[in-house]
């Protein structure tokens, strides 16, 4: 459970920047950005959780990624009726796998010094 609460932390720190570099910095404009995300990270928690795998690992990492990038981007995609711009697809999916797994390496750089 605290693995699906920082991959949902994460997706809100993906949406605070992209709203702080795009401007619109108020509390509705970081939830339009945040929930496609965040439901990308939920989803994946549960196929986590569905599988049994410890949601602290790579491997895990990369499915909360992938679910998160590919289910907000749909998202975004349905919502303005159009595909988002190339360098939006590469921004936000670059930026969401630094920090969705940057947590996870974090910690187990931490583990190790300990």
């Amino acid at each position: 459970m605290k693995t699906l609460f920082k991959d949902i932390l994460a997706t809100f720190v993906f949406a605070v920047l992209a709203r702080l570099a795009h401007g619109g910095l108020s509390v509705p404009a970081v939830l339009d950005t945040w929930w496609p995300f965040a439901l990308g990270a939920l989803a994946a928690g549960a196929v986590i959780f569905a599988f049994g795998h410890d949601g602290t690992t790579w491997r895990s990492g990369v499915i909360v990624w992938g679910l998160c990038a590919v289910v907000g981007l749909k998202i975004w995609a349905f919502r303005h009726g159009e595909i988002p711009h190339i360098s939006f697809i590469i921004v936000a999916t670059i930026m969401s796998g630094l920090l969705i797994l940057g947590w996870r390496g974090v910690e187990r750089l931490l583990a190790k010094r300990t």
